[in-house]
């Protein structure tokens, strides 16, 4: 019996392995030779130079930049949810009036100043930084691909997608066959025609070959795409930081010029100068609005807008008469005049208990509905010995129904008419409290006049006048004019953001519509065949188009030798099938 008996090998032992030291190799391996145990794996920590290339890299991948994309674009909602304060200040002030308790927290969300606030900016920059990070390497690397050769001929063509073979001098042939070295560039010619550039490989040996590459156009185009956007970020950017946007309401006869306090309201960029502003004037001197009569179902719809204005560019420049439509601005040195809103405004003249004028001019009405019942209120703060407010509602065309209750049947004034309440006492304008033309806080009033008053409402037609009780004065319609609500904006970058949007739209076309392939082929002599052609093809990524190419070449090199094809090219496999096949 043997002192020292020889154990039993494992099957999966090497022989020269001993058995106890079997796991420990499995070990450092990273394999765990026993099921059911797992062995604790230490991972070394990144240092922070490591750990700051992991985090450049994750931010610079295209998937990285398609997911800040997104992420931009869902951010953007909130800023069509909720009033913008830069939009319309007042509104933001009524909303919060309104919701105290969600509104504080929105405010403090930045809801109303999203596309200014810290995370839409921080997105903003991120987006910008991955995209830049992104395109250069592959820029680059494009760069570098279209200097460099087509990759190298395949050993063998059998595992290609499409394939096939070529006997020259067959039967069918029209030319002698030639030799293949004349072949392999007769070829090259070939697939240069076919928009491939080519590589001729081993001339002087026995199998030498040509390697073809196309459709570089696609990298080139997907460069495009993402480097348009980086202009159009920058162009976004451009107009946020010294554009601006203002709006204006102008009553017909009346005129504006281009400052700052001869705004409504304006929204400057961050880096914006009032230095930049174009003097321009203009003047409201006509507005119609033209309403559908001839169709019952669309019977008083408006059909058409039009402002004629008095132009002048610049204090230099002659005036010139323009027309003003909707969705047909008017351009004025790089500003753009935009019809947005329009009304009535009634002609109002108070006067106060001592018979002093206290307020005459035309009062713009808020409309409400299609027939352009609109609301309107009337503040005399120079009245004595109180200060007079108004408001009501102004009906175009009024009709009273069998009630007493007057409303709106059409919006062209055939039989206009104001419906107002009076109230005497402080307006609240001395405080320095900002108020609303369009509001009147009744709170701290008295009033005067009301449906359910004993003295009634106040019904005025124009030419009438209405004595208040209590001797307080006197209110008279005068006339009826109309107005325009005008939106003025400054963008320098919007010239910018189209070329480069239309640039990104010629990008992405190109890289959909542009295939990336690569073709080989390869000449040998037999003394039994002579010359033979082989030729496979492959493509970078799916390509459904491949087998049909691989047709169009083959026709090509036949009709060039005069040689009938006997079959159609071989598919042996589709790259959707062997990743393996793909990614050679």
């Amino acid at each position: 019996m043997p002192a020292n008996p020889t154990p039993q090998q494992a099957p999966d032992q090497a022989p020269d392995q001993a058995p106890d030291q079997a796991p420990d190799q499995a070990s450092e391996r990273g394999l765990d030779p026993r099921p059911g145990q797992i062995d604790e794996i230490s991972v070394s920590s990144l240092s922070a130079g490591e750990m700051l290339r992991w985090v450049w890299r994750q931010l610079t991948s295209m998937r990285t930049a398609l997911q800040l994309l997104l992420l931009l674009a869902v951010a953007a909602v909130p800023g069509s949810l909720f009033p913008q304060r830069r939009a319309n200040p007042a509104v933001v002030t009524q909303y919060l009036k309104d919701n105290p308790d969600t509104g504080l927290w929105l405010d403090r969300l930045q809801m109303f100043d999203v596309f200014s606030s810290v995370w839409f900016s921080a997105i903003y920059l991120l987006l910008f930084t991955s995209l830049v990070g992104c395109v250069l390497p592959r820029t680059k690397a494009h760069l570098k691909a279209l200097r460099s050769a087509p990759p190298r001929t395949p050993r063998g063509f059998s595992r290609l997608p499409q394939h096939g073979s070529i006997v020259l001098n067959s039967d069918g042939a029209q030319t002698p066959a030639p030799d293949p070295a004349t072949a392999v560039r007769d070829a090259a010619a070939i697939l240069r025609k076919l928009r491939y550039r080519v590589d001729i490989r081993d001339a002087d040996t026995a199998t030498p070959s040509v390697g073809a590459e196309r459709g570089f156009m696609k990298e080139a185009g997907n460069l495009l795409f993402h480097t348009a956007l980086i202009g159009v970020l920058i162009s976004a950017a451009i107009g946020g930081m010294f554009g601006y946007r203002g709006q204006k309401l102008i009553v017909e006869g009346e005129g504006f010029t281009n400052a700052l306090v001869g705004y409504d309201s304006f929204s400057p960029g961050t880096n914006f100068d009032p230095g930049t502003l174009t003097p321009f004037a203009l003047t409201l001197n006509d507005f119609d609005v033209r309403f559908n009569r001839d169709e019952q179902g669309t019977y008083g719809q408006p059909l058409d807008f039009t402002a004629r204005m008095t132009v002048q560019e610049s204090p230099d420049q002659p005036a010139e008469d323009r027309v003003l439509k909707v969705n047909a601005p008017i351009g004025i040195g790089g500003t753009n005049v935009y019809l947005v809103g329009n009304g009535y405004a009634p002609v109002i003249e108070v006067r106060d208990g001592e018979g002093n004028i206290a307020f005459s001019g035309p009062v713009p009405s808020q409309p409400t509905d299609s027939a352009y019942t609109s609301t309107i209120v009337i503040k005399a703060p120079d009245s004595n010995p109180d200060q007079l407010g108004f408001v009501g509602f102004f009906l175009p065309t009024a009709v009273v129904d069998s009630e007493g209750l007057a409303f709106g049947s059409d919006p062209d004034p055939f039989n206009p008419r104001l419906n107002l309440n009076s109230y005497y006492g402080d307006l609240g304008l001395d405080d320095g409290t900002p108020r609303s033309v369009y509001q009147l806080d009744t709170t701290d009033l008295i009033q005067l006049n009301g449906r359910d008053l004993d003295g009634g409402g106040i019904v005025l037609e124009p030419g009438q006048t209405y004595d208040l009780p209590e001797g307080r004065g006197s209110i008279t319609f005068d006339d009826l004019k109309r107005f325009v609500a005008l939106d003025i904006t400054y963008d320098p970058g919007k010239i910018g953001a189209l070329v480069f949007s239309s640039l990104a739209l010629t990008g992405l076309i190109l890289s959909l519509i542009t295939t990336r392939r690569r073709a080989w082929i390869k000449a040998s002599a037999t003394p039994e065949a002579g010359t033979i052609l082989e030729y496979g093809l492959l493509a970078r990524g799916e390509d459904p188009g491949l087998r049909n190419e691989a047709t169009r070449l083959e026709q090509a090199l036949s009709s060039y030798w005069g040689v009938t094809p006997a079959h159609e090219p071989e598919t042996l496999v589709r790259p959707s099938d062997d990743p393996r096949v793909r990614d050679r």
